[in-house]
């Protein structure tokens, strides 16, 4: 008797081509984007950790929200999951975002760990987490390249 097997599938499409975005030159650029694309009636509400996936020109190859909306303050970020999206779309840099529902611009010890895990992760597979950025209601943001944390 044969043995059946669950297979995991992961799928992913390409909604902004890498060939038609310009690359990413620094975090005002990067937070600029984020902003746009994020939902106004959450983000004063609940935090969501998403991460840009970017190719070798620093082009967006998509966004991917690794956490579901959350309560004030908690953050879930399953790490096998978001790296096996990462590989799966052949992404070899990551920007993380997150937002603070709060308007407090400075991470947590949590969220500094939590960097530091991904980026660890990446060196793994070659893959830079370039940036991870905090996104305010209000559009400020604040930079871990920037303030010297990554």
């Amino acid at each position: 008797m044969k043995n059946k097997t669950d297979k995991t599938k992961i799928t992913y499409c390409e909604k902004l081509g890498a060939s038609d975005s310009q690359p990413l030159k620094d975090s005002e650029q990067v937070a600029k984007l984020l902003y746009q694309n994020w939902d106004k009636g959450a983000i004063g509400l609940q935090e969501t950790f998403k991460v840009l996936l970017l190719d070798a020109s620093k082009k967006v190859k998509g966004t991917y929200q690794v956490s579901p909306n959350g309560a004030m303050g908690t953050m879930v970020v399953d790490v096998k999951l978001l790296f096996a999206v990462v590989l799966k779309t052949l992404a070899t840099g990551l920007i993380l975002a997150h937002n603070h529902s709060s308007g407090n611009q400075r991470p947590s010890i949590d969220q500094e760990e939590l960097t530091k895990k991904i980026q660890k992760a990446g060196e793994l597979f070659d893959i830079k987490v370039l940036d991870h950025l905090i996104i305010l209601p209000d559009g400020k943001y604040f930079s871990f390249m920037d303030n010297g944390l990554l």
